[in-house]
């Protein structure tokens, strides 16, 4: 379960923030340690992370600072992303560690992020941009029966707030959160220059918008041996290669080929969703929809399923999930 502890002391001080990094398809968690204590002043970064999270040195320095906020300038600050074997990286660890630095200084309530987890890419105005992996990072709490709240950019919260039961929370800016962790009596002069908040909001899954109809066997001429396979493969599950001359008609059969499958149950809606939201692909109006991939046929096999270290989806909407889960609709 999600926890905050703040330890302070004369000469130092200890805060923990939950956070997730993604690891294929897994969301794993993580917990930033943020220390303040007395020496030199540095911002220092460990655990196992990436050159982008390195980075979030600069990236946090100057958001808390154009957002009115203190930074503190005059401690030896020390960030650490445990579990130290885990690989981080990209900037969706900016949020969790500026709001560490921020509650280890006393700034903001330690205690009242207990049961939070924050993910988020700040610019250096404070502003909140959207990251990978949200629906991902939502799902590992909903499959694992962790009641934590999900914090996370705007834009990210819509496609997070999909899985069943999320509690999801939205928000544009970094005084937005900081708004709903401070102490009962402390409301610095930035926050109300600031306003009233408005971009903090609990986000709901949207409504499934009118579901246009998706390319139909009816509209093809002909092919009656070809049509009758794909009802075959369609009925069975089973894998389907096609071969033949240019213009032959095997693309305008295999994009029909998703509308002989059966309407996709939320499990698969929520798996398919999540390999395109770790790609970057995923948007909203696609939700319950089954992709079709249109891959060249010169793509070699790493073109195809994707890869790197660590591994990730190809971020081509070119080349995406099939329609069956294992199978290939091309």
């Amino acid at each position: 379960m999600a926890r905050t502890i703040l330890v302070k002391g004369s000469e130092m001080s200890l805060c923990l923030v939950q956070s997730r990094a993604l690891l294929g398809l897994e969301a794993a968690e993580v917990t930033v340690e943020v220390h303040l204590a007395n020496g030199l002043p540095s911002f220092t970064l460990v655990g196992l992370v990436d050159v982008e999270v390195k980075e979030a040195r600069e990236r946090v320095r100057c958001a808390i600072q154009n957002s009115g906020l203190d930074f503190p300038t005059n401690k030896r600050i020390t960030v650490n992303l445990a579990p130290a074997d885990l690989p981080k990286d990209s900037g969706r660890f900016d949020l969790p560690i500026a709001l560490g630095i921020l509650a280890a200084s006393g700034q903001i309530e330690a205690a009242q992020l207990a049961g939070h987890e924050f993910a988020g890419e700040l610019s250096l105005s404070g502003q909140l941009r959207p990251v990978r992996g949200a629906l991902a990072m939502a799902l590992a709490l909903h499959l694992r029966g962790i009641g934590a709240r999900l914090v996370l950019p705007a834009e990210s919260a819509q496609e997070a707030a999909l899985v069943p039961d999320a509690e999801v929370y939205g928000a544009r800016h970094l005084l937005d959160v900081v708004r709903q962790f401070l102490p009962a009596d402390a409301v610095p002069p930035a926050l109300d220059a600031a306003g009233s908040g408005e971009g903090w909001a609990r986000v709901l899954a949207a409504p499934p918008g009118p579901a246009s109809r998706p390319p139909d066997l009816g509209d093809v001429k002909g092919h009656a041996g070809a049509k009758r396979a794909l009802e075959i493969a369609a009925a069975g599950g089973h894998s389907l290669l096609m071969v033949g001359p240019p213009g032959s008609g095997k693309s305008m059969l295999a994009q029909r080929f998703a509308g002989l499958l059966p309407a996709m149950s939320v499990d698969e809606a929520l798996e398919s969703a999540a390999v395109a939201s770790l790609g970057g692909r995923f948007e909203t109006g696609q939700w319950m929809r089954r992709p079709t991939a249109s891959p060249h046929h010169t793509a070699s096999a790493v073109a195809m399923v994707g890869g790197g270290s660590p591994p990730r989806p190809v971020s081509s909407s070119k080349v995406v999930s099939p329609g069956y889960p294992g199978k290939s609709t091309t």
